[in-house]
């Protein structure tokens, strides 16, 4: 009898070893073309003129693949008062260098506080907030939906992720996120529409089974409080697993990774943070570590997050970094 069990238990862990594998096969791409996200407000954060930032980003690290983010608050600081200067100024800069935009929108988009609402509508009901969302979604939606410059619309970000902001999200409204995709395609059915989902916490089955396409966040080195410094236990390779599972459950889907943290990890505002102590949390030895495990994980589309860091970093005589990531993308327009 126990030599049954034991045998069974083997033959189970045999399989399932075989399956990982199995799962685990992905081609090497032949190159790894390098996008980058841009956001305003993170900008502003560090006390940067966003333009001459944005403008770098473009012009010198020649970044051509970028995710920007419409935040609602930008957008509608007010009531029925539409702001469009950033977003028409960034569209319109990626347009005349022939850079190609994944175009953020809805509630939760990048950059703490993830859940981003303009101040009106946090004093009204969540029924009329959800009404006044959609409408600002379609202003979205219906200005940007003929520049050539936008190939791909984002809806909402890692909307999924439970365990991170929850006190500024509360709970996932699902049917509301299934709406918010309807009014999407509805509105510009020429372009698909990508979700994403965390690459550490996430499990992807709602992102994937919901999007044209996927995007996974990759972060390599944490910081917290209780544990201090330490580097991702996942291994490049269950990307890769994760992935190909969702594939063989939803269909094959463009999946690339939207969000490859490459500024250090911290619980205040970087510029009050000595420099000494960012470099701790993130630097050149770092930053080749993170290239190296997204490189493994064999996705031939990946989105950096930082260069404003770089480029406030530039700006105190520090530009290693800034002068690194150039190397990813000069490349791609010569």
């Amino acid at each position: 009898m126990w030599k049954v069990i034991i045998y069974s238990i083997l033959g189970f862990i045999t399989a399932l070893v075989f399956v990982v594998v199995l799962l685990a096969q992905k081609p090497v791409p032949e190159e790894i073309v390098y996008g980058m996200s841009f956001n305003t407000f993170y900008a502003r954060e560090l006390g940067l003129d966003w333009k001459e930032t944005y403008d770098a980003i473009l012009d010198d690290l020649q970044v051509r693949e970028l995710r920007l983010a419409a935040h609602w608050p930008m957008i509608e600081p007010v009531a029925n008062v539409y702001n469009f200067e950033e977003i028409d100024y960034q569209i319109e800069r990626a347009e005349e260098v022939g850079a190609k935009v994944v175009l953020a929108v809805g509630r939760r988009l990048p950059r703490w506080p993830e859940c981003h609402v303009p101040d009106w509508a946090r004093e009204i009901s969540t029924a009329e907030r959800q009404a006044a969302q959609i409408v600002y979604m379609e202003q979205v939606i219906q200005r940007y939906k003929n520049s050539p410059a936008v190939v791909m619309w984002q809806v909402e970000n890692e909307p999924f992720l439970k365990a991170f902001a929850f006190e500024h999200c509360g709970n996932l409204d699902i049917d509301f996120l299934d709406k918010e995709i309807a009014l999407v395609k509805k509105l510009d059915p020429s372009r698909p529409i990508l979700v994403t989902d965390s690459g550490n916490l996430g499990t992807w089955r709602g992102a994937y089974s919901r999007g044209d396409a996927f995007g996974t966040s990759v972060y390599v080195h944490f910081w917290n409080p209780e544990l201090g410094q330490f580097r991702t236990v996942l291994p490049p390779w269950a990307y890769r697993v994760k992935d190909n599972f969702m594939k063989a459950l939803y269909g094959d889907k463009v999946s690339v990774l939207i969000e490859l943290s490459a500024e250090p990890w911290l619980l205040e505002p970087i510029i009050d943070v000595p420099l000494e102590v960012q470099f701790t949390r993130m630097n050149l030895e770092k930053f080749e570590d993170i290239l190296q495990y997204a490189e493994e994980t064999r996705f031939d589309k990946q989105y950096l997050w930082g260069a404003e860091w770089w480029y406030w970093l530039s700006l105190q005589d520090q530009s290693q970094m800034w002068e690194r990531g150039k190397k990813l993308y000069v490349k791609e327009v010569e």
